[in-house]
């Protein structure tokens, strides 16, 4: 029993970190684009392990040109927590392409 409530806690504390990290970097945007990289589908998925926060970050095309700047825009407010941060790169699908080039249509900024 007492473990089952430890077990419990931990995924209750997991959450609440996880709603923290995304509370964080939910306001960076896209420097050309107005919305934000969650919106965008940019950020793909957000895991927490233990102090390490790794990040997915999910592009609509290989080697973009600002891809250093996008991870750093999302490393800072992870670090500003005091998590570690890790990330990984792949590239979107047909789907998630189609989503975020009609977003980039509707919130292009030049």
């Amino acid at each position: 029993m007492f473990r089952t409530e430890l077990n419990q806690n931990r995924k209750e504390n997991i959450m609440k970190t996880r709603q923290e990290v995304i509370h964080a970097i939910s306001n960076v945007q896209h420097p050309a684009i107005a919305y934000s990289l969650l919106e965008l589908g940019i950020v793909k998925d957000i895991d927490l392990n233990e102090n390490l926060v790794t990040i997915t970050f999910a592009f609509p095309f290989p080697n973009i040109p600002i891809a250093g700047q996008l991870v750093n825009s999302i490393s800072m407010p992870i670090q500003s927590l005091g998590f570690d941060f890790k990330y990984k790169i792949v590239v979107m699908t047909e789907e998630e392409k189609m989503k975020f080039m009609e977003m980039e249509t509707k919130g292009w900024k030049g």
